[in-house]
């Protein structure tokens, strides 16, 4: 399951820096992967839509693994002081596809 951010972000960016896969992107920041940079309204290769946002910080469901491979718990999740990184019931994963998912961003990074 990827990590979301909800409307009751107040943009202090304490998460961004805190991802490992660099998911995390400022509000009406485009983002990229694999090499190609994503804006508003655009679908991931996944087909995910709906995470991102003009307005506060977004996570990019294709990058996020809940910091599997890399920390016990979502780093986010630990440093947000609102609490509005949570759980996305849209994007559900079990730990065997967020660790493939992080083999698969290792590949393209390295």
């Amino acid at each position: 399951m990827a990590i979301k951010i909800t409307e009751e972000c107040i943009n202090c960016g304490a998460c961004e820096p805190e991802c490992p896969n660099n998911a995390i992107y400022e509000g009406g920041t485009q983002w990229e992967f694999n090499g190609q940079t994503f804006g508003e309204g655009a679908a991931a290769p996944s087909g995910a839509v709906g995470f991102y946002s003009n307005d506060f910080f977004y996570v990019v469901p294709d990058k996020c693994t809940e910091c599997k491979g890399f920390h016990d718990e979502p780093q986010c999740i630990d440093v947000c002081p609102v609490d509005c990184c949570i759980h996305d019931p849209a994007h559900v994963e079990d730990e065997a596809a967020l660790l493939a998912k992080k083999e698969a961003l290792d590949a393209i990074r390295n």
